[in-house]
């Protein structure tokens, strides 16, 4: 984000039925089926969705070789399930009709070799990599407030699309929030970009406004749209074909939407689809959960972490922190405390994070970070436990 005290930023989300999610949710819910089966599971599951077909592909390991087969049996009627509960019932996007083709296949003995532990040495990173985690104060959930307003106004929508309030939503949309920035805090929306798929030609850019208008309004704080606020909502005009029959959809490829919305830095690697060994993913959750934990602990109002590691190497190659200015203590103090507070190998990260679970499907749309943390263990990195301990380790 902008070191400057006065300017604008913009984020943008999409929702669960954009074709780029319908793949996320779908990679996710394999990875859950497995890690259901065994915590240890290995699954690196790849989906690509278009007009009435669905691609899986990737690689998955089970210690049992004999349930490998039976679970990947399962993997369309996991599609199905999916689509069905996104709202896909189009004639050419149809959770009953989609043609699922299922290429998974068991894992590399390379790879796992260089990443499984043995006598002689740590579990290593499944791969190498640059991981980063980003809090700020702007929003309760610590949170850069573009990213979690465009998030809220399309969860919103479609809370109200599932229960029938708003029937003629369809399930593809989204959004776009510019927010201004006085003295380095949000005060007001300049602008909303939103875009959302309807049931009827006939319904008319107004229609469409006086429908999502309302259920944006809620969401913002009160005071940020004004008079001057702009509000383009389906600026293309009719949008009735969405999802992938509108456009071809593809797991991993809505990575800054899936994080802070480009108000910090992002590394190599997408989420959706990869188990916990994977660095990819559970480093960077790592990395949120201490940038989170240093903001909570009122060490720094900002706070930009970066984790690096190689693949088969357990322990990170580096920590890096930037505070942005806004820091009580010097930066390095900072990375050593992190350092000692929590065990930062592959498996270090999964035990404290409580990872080998499946809790990954409900990721897969509305952001990975500034979720609130599950009684379940799902989003156990949005936690501020480590907080006391890092202001006492600094």
């Amino acid at each position: 984000m902008s070191s400057r005290k006065n300017y604008s930023f913009t984020s943008e989300s999409v929702s669960e039925g954009h074709p780029d999610k319908v793949c996320d949710r779908i990679s996710d819910a394999v990875l859950d089926a497995f890690l259901a089966e065994e915590p240890e599971a290995r699954v690196a599951c790849e989906t690509f969705a278009t007009t009435n077909r669905v691609v899986i592909g990737g690689e998955v390991g089970l210690s049992d070789k004999a349930a490998l087969d039976d679970y990947l049996g399962r993997i369309e009627q996991i599609a199905r399930d999916c689509i069905r509960d996104i709202g896909y019932e189009q004639d050419k996007f149809h959770h009953a009709t989609v043609e699922v083709t299922n290429l998974l296949h068991g894992q590399s003995a390379h790879i796992a070799k260089g990443v499984d532990a043995t006598n002689q040495k740590e579990e290593g990173a499944g791969d190498q990599g640059i991981m980063f985690g980003y809090a700020c104060s702007e929003t309760p959930d610590l949170m850069p407030a573009p990213i979690h307003y465009a998030h809220a106004m399309l969860r919103r929508l479609a809370e109200v699309r599932k229960d029938g309030t708003e029937p003629t939503l369809l399930p593809d949309a989204k959004s776009q929030l510019t927010l201004r920035y006085e003295d380095g805090v949000p005060v007001a929306v300049e602008s909303i970009v939103l875009s959302t798929q309807h049931a009827h030609e006939t319904q008319t850019q107004a229609d469409i406004r006086a429908i999502v208008e309302p259920y944006i309004r809620d969401v913002l704080p009160d005071g940020w749209i004004h008079d001057d606020t702009v509000w383009h909502v389906n600026p293309t005009g009719i949008f009735v074909i969405g999802g992938p029959d509108g456009d071809a959809g593809l797991t991993g490829r809505k990575i800054i939407v899936d994080t802070y919305g480009g108000a910090a830095p992002h590394g190599g690697g997408a989420f959706s689809g990869k188990d916990p060994t994977k660095v990819d993913r559970s480093a960077a959750y790592a990395a949120r959960y201490l940038a989170k934990n240093v903001v909570a602990a009122g060490l720094a109002t900002r706070c930009t972490l970066q984790l690096s590691y190689a693949i088969g190497v357990a322990k990170p190659l580096s920590i890096y922190v930037d505070t942005h200015g806004t820091g009580q203590v010097e930066e390095p103090a900072i990375e050593r405390a992190l350092d000692r507070v929590m065990d930062l190998t592959p498996r270090g990260i999964r035990i404290h994070l409580g990872l080998n679970k499946p809790i990954y499907q409900r990721t897969a749309a509305y952001g990975h970070f500034g979720r609130a943390p599950e009684a379940d263990g799902g989003f156990s990195w949005e936690r501020t436990d480590l907080a006391e301990k890092i202001a006492t380790e600094v």
